[in-house]
């Protein structure tokens, strides 16, 4: 078993990937690229932190985070995909969806929220679907994010113990504690309908989530094209004056926190 990593260690590799995803999103801006990431996996498996660990880093108007809430009554009589298509890439950004249209194939197939005939249609539809999107320039990528039960669990009971974390326990999240055999067989069905040569499906082990994100990260650069792109040169001239204060008018800022002696 592989020595889970130090966080300094951790925190060095991190800043290494970071540094060439800043160069893979000036990348995309230069040539008006559409990248579309998306995360699926089991829950606790780490998808939001990893998540947070590609878009640290780079400009929030580029690289949007995509994490939708459960459909309204309007979208439930949409065509399945269409809340999503509204969301995907313009040129030059990239997307990250925490979780997707593949909710359908995962906690809506397990836990009774669409039927079987619904589940079999998303199967066939979804490749064709992902056809449209590549074939008209998006560049797709799908990861899985895979995590034991055991682990699991304990990241069930930090959630609970935390009341930081809290919020990320729903009844769903509690019901899917006794489907993990389910979600396996889920997942698998929908590996057979939609892992395709066009968008291929890429699987990564989650029970070290340091080493995952890692993992995952240097996988998405390695697959994207050649990305380096010269950066315009950015002139700073000294200022012809000295720097001015601020000056205030009819209103004035707060009092700085703890000037009245609090927390001293």
């Amino acid at each position: 078993m592989t020595d889970k990593l130090g966080h300094k260690h951790y925190a060095a590799l991190l800043e290494g990937l970071q540094e060439e995803l800043s160069i893979a999103a000036r990348w995309a801006a230069k040539t008006g690229a559409r990248v579309l990431v998306l995360f699926e996996g089991r829950d606790t498996a780490g998808k939001t932190g990893v998540i947070h660990a590609i878009s640290e880093k780079l400009n929030p108007r580029q690289v949007r985070t995509v994490a939708l809430d459960k459909p309204s009554a309007r979208e439930s009589g949409q065509w399945y995909f269409q809340r999503y298509v509204a969301h995907l890439p313009a040129a030059g950004e990239i997307a990250l969806f925490d979780r997707s249209w593949y909710n359908r194939a995962g906690v809506e197939a397990v836990e009774g929220f669409a039927d079987a005939a619904q589940v079999r249609a998303f199967l066939a539809a979804t490749p064709v679907f992902e056809r449209l999107l590549i074939d008209d320039g998006i560049i797709l990528f799908k990861y899985w994010l895979c995590c034991d039960q055991a682990e699991q669990e304990k990241r069930f009971a930090e959630r609970r113990d935390d009341p930081f974390k809290r919020w990320k326990l729903s009844s769903v999240d509690l019901a899917a504690r006794n489907h993990y055999a389910d979600y396996t067989h889920a997942r698998e069905v929908m590996l057979a309908a939609t892992h395709t040569p066009q968008a291929p499906w890429t699987l990564v082990d989650f029970n070290d989530q340091k080493r995952g994100r890692l993992t995952l990260i240097r996988n998405l650069l390695d697959r994207l094209p050649d990305t380096r792109v010269k950066p315009e040169p950015l002139n700073l001239p000294p200022l012809h004056h000295a720097p001015h204060h601020e000056h205030f008018g009819l209103v004035t800022p707060l009092p700085p926190f703890g000037g009245d002696g609090e927390g001293d």
